[in-house]
C-alpha cells in the first residue's frame, strides 16, 4: 500500500477476526508493522508503496494457523514514542520525522518500523 492508497482498515478488518485462532499470544497488544524499501525516504512521495503487516506477538511459531505468516523481528536499538490518540492524527509522525529525527544523532535504519497498539488503548476515545 501507500500513504495515498492506505488500506490499513482492510488489513485489520481481515486479520482482526482471525486473531482468536492464535492460542499462543504473548499479550493482547496488536502490532502494525511497515517494511519500507531502503530508498523509501529518499525523494519521499506519499504515493510510494510499502509493505504493511497486521501482527500479534506469539510464544512460538509451531501453531500458526493456515493462511497466516510468521515473522521474526530483528533486535536492535529502536526509538520509542508514547502516543495516545486517533490513528487518523498524523501529528506524531510529523514530530518524529520532521522535528525529532533531524535534530537527533540517529538515522533511519533499513529494518521494519512498527507500532504496538496496546490493548488498554484500543477502541478508546483520545484523551
Amino acid at each position: 500500500m501507500s500513504l495515498v492508497d492506505n488500506k490499513t482498515g482492510q488489513l485489520w478488518g481481515q486479520f482482526g477476526p482471525k486473531i482468536k485462532e492464535l492460542k499462543n499470544r504473548v499479550s493482547q497488544d496488536k502490532i502494525s508493522m511497515q517494511i519500507y524499501d531502503p530508498s523509501y525516504y529518499q525523494n519521499f512521495s506519499p504515493g510510494k508503496e510499502f509493505e504493511k503487516w497486521a501482527r500479534v506477538e506469539v510464544t512460538d511459531f509451531k501453531n500458526i494457523p493456515r493462511g497466516m505468516k510468521s515473522f521474526t523481528l530483528e533486535g536492535g536499538l529502536y526509538a520509542v514514542f508514547d502516543y495516545k490518540g486517533s490513528s487518523a492524527d498524523d501529528s506524531i509522525y510529523q514530530y518524529i520525522f520532521w522535528k525529532w529525527l533531524p535534530n537527533s544523532i540517529y538515522q533511519i535504519a533499513d529494518r521494519p518500523h512498527f507500532e504496538v497498539l496496546g490493548a488498554k488503548y484500543q477502541n478508546k476515545d483520545p484523551i
